[in-house]
C-alpha cells in the first residue's frame, strides 16, 4: 500500500482548510486531484487516504473517483493524449487522427504505451467544435490537428521533448497537471510565459471591448460564510420577505362616499355574489353540493340517483367486451383459450398415463 509522503499530507490538510469546517466534504475533488499527482493515478490506497482526512467511507470516495473520466483508475502514462471524435471533430477527421495514432502507438483507448510515455484516449467531445479537429495533451489543445501533425506530436513526446500546444501555457507530466488541479501554482520556471489564445477565444475579446462588456468586480479574498451564518441570513430574509406580503391596516371607510354632481345620494350596497372570478369559474367546472345554482346557463349540476342494478352492471360490460374485441397481434403468446383446453388436456392425459394418485387426481379434478 502507497505510503503518501508528507508533503501531500501537508497540502492535503491545505486544501481542507480552504472550506468551512462544516463543509469539509467539498475538498473531495481536489483531494483526489492531490493523490493522482503522487501516483500517477487513483489508487485503491488512494481512496483510503481521501476517505481518512474527510472522515468519508471508500464507498462514498470511489463513487465520485468513477463518476468523473480525470480521475484514472489504473497507471497513466505521463502525457494523456486525448483526440475528439464526437460528431463536429469527427466530420472534420477527428476519427482519421484517432486511427492513426492507434496504428502509430500500437495501443487502443485508455491503454498505455510500452515505455510508460503516452495514454490513448478517444474523447467524446473536448469543448472546441471552433477549433476542430482538436486533440489535448493533458488537457492542452492542438487545434486543427490531422493524422500526420498528430504523430508528429507524440513522436516528440516519445523523445522526451514537449510540443507546444496550439493555446494555453507548455506543456507538462499528468502528474504535474495534476497538482495545479489540486489547486496550487505550477512552479516551474517560465511555465505559463509561452502559448497564447486562439483567434475565436480573440475575437470574443475584441466584441467585450467594442461593447462595453466586463466582468463584475469580486474580491477574492471574501470569506465563505459557515453554514450557521447562511442559515442565519436565509432567516432573516424570509422574515422580511413575509412583512413585505403582509397586508397593511386598513382604515374603515365612511357610510357614504360623497355623491357626484347630479348622482344619487343613497350609500353603497355589497353586491350579493362576491365570489372571486376564478372562484366562479372552478365551481361552473366542478360543481358540487354547495354550488346551488351554477353560473353559467345551461349547465345541469348532477344529483345523485338510484344506482343501477348488478345485471345492467353486467350487462353493460358485457356489451363493451363484445364491442371491443382485444387485437390478435396484441396478445401474449399462449393467452387463446382454445390453446389453453388442449394444454390442460394434453397436462391430464400425461398426468393419468403416469398413474397418479387420487389426490392428484382429485385435485386436477377440482382445478379443471
Amino acid at each position: 500500500m502507497t505510503t503518501f509522503t508528507e508533503e501531500t499530507r501537508a497540502r492535503a490538510r491545505e486544501i481542507i482548510a480552504r472550506y468551512p469546517a462544516d463543509r469539509s466534504r467539498s475538498a473531495l475533488l481536489p483531494l483526489l486531484h492531490l493523490v493522482q499527482a503522487e501516483e500517477g493515478y487513483v489508487s485503491p490506497a488512494g481512496v483510503t487516504f481521501c476517505a481518512e482526512v474527510l472522515g468519508l467511507n471508500k464507498a462514498q470516495v470511489g463513487a465520485v473517483a468513477t463518476f468523473y473520466t480525470m480521475y484514472k483508475r489504473r497507471p497513466t502514462g505521463d502525457y494523456l493524449v486525448s483526440v475528439c471524435t464526437n460528431t463536429m471533430c469527427n466530420v472534420l477527421g477527428g476519427q482519421e487522427v484517432y486511427d492513426t495514432l492507434v496504428e502509430h502507438l500500437g495501443v487502443g483507448h485508455d491503454e498505455t504505451t510500452a515505455d510508460g510515455k503516452i495514454t490513448l484516449e478517444h474523447a467524446e467531445c473536448l469543448a472546441a467544435c471552433d477549433y476542430g479537429p482538436v486533440m489535448t495533451v493533458n488537457y492542452d489543445f492542438f487545434d486543427g490537428v490531422d493524422p500526420q501533425g498528430a504523430l508528429g506530436v507524440v513522436d516528440e513526446l516519445r523523445a522526451g521533448g514537449r510540443p507546444m500546444p496550439t493555446r494555453g501555457a507548455r506543456l507538462c507530466t499528468l502528474k504535474e497537471m495534476a497538482v495545479q488541479l489540486a489547486g496550487f501554482a505550477d512552479e516551474r520556471e517560465g511555465a505559463v510565459a509561452d502559448g497564447g489564445p486562439g483567434e475565436a477565444t480573440l475575437r470574443g475579446l475584441r466584441l467585450a471591448e467594442q461593447h462595453g462588456i466586463a466582468a463584475p468586480g469580486y474580491d477574492p479574498k471574501t470569506p465563505i460564510r459557515s453554514k450557521a451564518d447562511a442559515d442565519r441570513a436565509a432567516a432573516e430574509a424570509k422574515a422580511k420577505a413575509e412583512a413585505a406580503k403582509a397586508p397593511a391596516p386598513v382604515e374603515p371607510a365612511p357610510a357614504t362616499k360623497p355623491a357626484p354632481v347630479g348622482g344619487s345620494t343613497a350609500p353603497d350596497v355589497k353586491a350579493p355574489d362576491a365570489k372571486s372570478p376564478q372562484v366562479r369559474t372552478a365551481e361552473t367546472r366542478q360543481p358540487d353540493a354547495a354550488t346551488a345554482v351554477p353560473d353559467a346557463p345551461g349547465t345541469r349540476v348532477p344529483t345523485d340517483g338510484t344506482p343501477p342494478a348488478s345485471r345492467d352492471a353486467q350487462a353493460a360490460q358485457a356489451a363493451g367486451v363484445a364491442a371491443n374485441p382485444p387485437a390478435g397481434d396484441g396478445k401474449p403468446a399462449g393467452d387463446e383459450a382454445g390453446a389453453q383446453q388442449r394444454n390442460l388436456k394434453e397436462a391430464e392425459a400425461e398426468t393419468g398415463a403416469a398413474g397418479a394418485g387420487s389426490a392428484v387426481a382429485s385435485e386436477t379434478g377440482a382445478q379443471k
